[in-house]
């Protein structure tokens, strides 16, 4: 047997040096290990009805939309975001959302059916940060919601907004003035909107003129009449007169 012949019963190795990179030679490219993209993190969100009908409506266009990681009732205390689901904001829905406060530390969201204007304060107070008309509550317009309140911002119809700022000016003039805050300071919207009252106009009328919808005109006008106790229009121009406010 030579030496370059393999023992019986083994088989033949051959034996091949390393390779050796030539100097300036690059080196072989490391494996490329594939990145998983992260998702975006979901907002935890817990929705509360009067009943079932009202909550399954919202519940099922949320459930669509990645951006929203909904809770069940047993994970609510982690929500982010919880949505109160109503038909009206009535005292008992107004009791709900005060009980809803004090048991989450999320923001809180009103997705109402029918709102009327003496309403704000109640939502504030109750630490609603935003609202949602039910029959303006499409998939879109719910996730802007959720998202908006997770960020720290606030959503309101157009006409609660105006009320708003209403009554920040209104809050801001008795407190610069030094008289303290009174009930029978009205609004340069309010004092506008009761001297066409006084002068015969209607509603549909009053809107025109003021480029205001006939809603927001109900709206201002009712609130008006709740803040003051008084029982309508007439009455309502009888006392803004009396007192010299228009």
């Amino acid at each position: 047997m030579t030496s370059t012949e393999a023992p019986r019963g083994e088989a033949a190795t051959t034996h091949r040096p390393p390779v050796v990179p030539r100097s300036g030679s690059a080196r072989p490219a490391a494996p490329r290990i594939p990145v998983q993209k992260r998702r975006p993190a979901q907002i935890p969100v817990a929705v509360y009805a009067e009943d079932v009908i009202l909550q399954t409506g919202v519940v099922q266009q949320l459930r669509q939309r990645p951006e929203v990681e909904l809770l069940s009732e047993d994970e609510a205390g982690r929500a982010e975001v919880s949505l109160l689901v109503v038909d009206a904001l009535t005292e008992a829905v107004a009791e709900n959302l005060r009980r809803l406060r004090l048991a989450t530390s999320g923001r809180i969201g009103l997705v109402v059916g029918q709102f009327e204007a003496g309403g704000l304060q109640t939502i504030v107070e109750c630490g609603v940060a935003a609202v949602l008309r039910r029959s303006e509550a499409d998939q879109d317009r719910l996730v802007h919601l959720v998202t908006a309140l997770a960020n720290g911002e606030g959503v309101m119809p157009g006409d609660l907004l105006g009320e708003l700022l209403d009554r920040i000016g209104m809050l801001q003039r008795t407190m610069l003035d030094g008289r303290g805050l009174t009930l029978s300071t009205l609004t340069a919207r309010e004092t506008e909107m009761l001297r066409l009252v006084a002068e015969g106009f209607d509603t549909s009328e009053i809107a025109a003129k003021t480029s205001y919808s006939e809603r927001t005109v109900k709206n201002v006008l009712h609130e008006i009449i709740t803040r003051l106790r008084l029982r309508n229009r007439a009455h309502a121009v009888g006392y803004a007169m009396r007192r010299g406010l228009i």
